[in-house]
């Protein structure tokens, strides 16, 4: 990856978009070669997909909580049957595995508290669930949806 593919990135990620003739000039290239990059930057895995932001307090999720999960197990069994079922949650936005004083570390997005205890109860019966740990956002101070290239 060189220094104009890192260009390309950076433009996309801050407007996904654009079109490939503006893209194209923003990083000087001609649109045949600008596109030909863009499609080996998704081709190798780098881009994985275009989507829109959406604000979640506008569409009634505008409540994060941060949930830290520990298993019974954590047998190779344990971990995969635990992570095929929590990806049909279709409130999980992020699950991340973790190493340290707990398994899973989760950002899920609902109305409300009230919301919440109806994930909560999914969340508990999951396959290998032993601890649930929540904890609220009260505010987001910094969301960062592009990555410093």
């Amino acid at each position: 990856m060189d220094k104009i593919d890192r260009a390309i990135l950076s433009h996309l990620q801050k407007d996904g978009r654009m079109s490939n003739t503006q893209l194209a000039s923003a990083v000087g290239l001609s649109e045949s070669a600008c596109l030909r990059r863009v499609k080996k930057l998704v081709d190798d895995g780098v881009i994985t997909h275009f989507s829109a932001q959406i604000n979640a307090a506008r569409v009634g999720l505008g409540s994060s909580v941060f949930v830290r999960v520990s298993l019974e197990r954590q047998t190779e069994d344990q971990l995969r049957l635990f992570e095929t079922a929590v990806k049909k949650v279709p409130e999980v936005m992020e699950c991340f595995l973790m190493g340290g004083d707990v398994d899973y570390l989760m950002r899920i997005a609902v109305k409300d508290t009230s919301d919440y205890e109806r994930v909560h109860h999914v969340l508990t019966n999951l396959p290998g669930v032993m601890r649930v740990h929540s904890g609220f956002a009260l505010r987001t101070v910094l969301k960062r949806p592009r990555l410093p290239l």
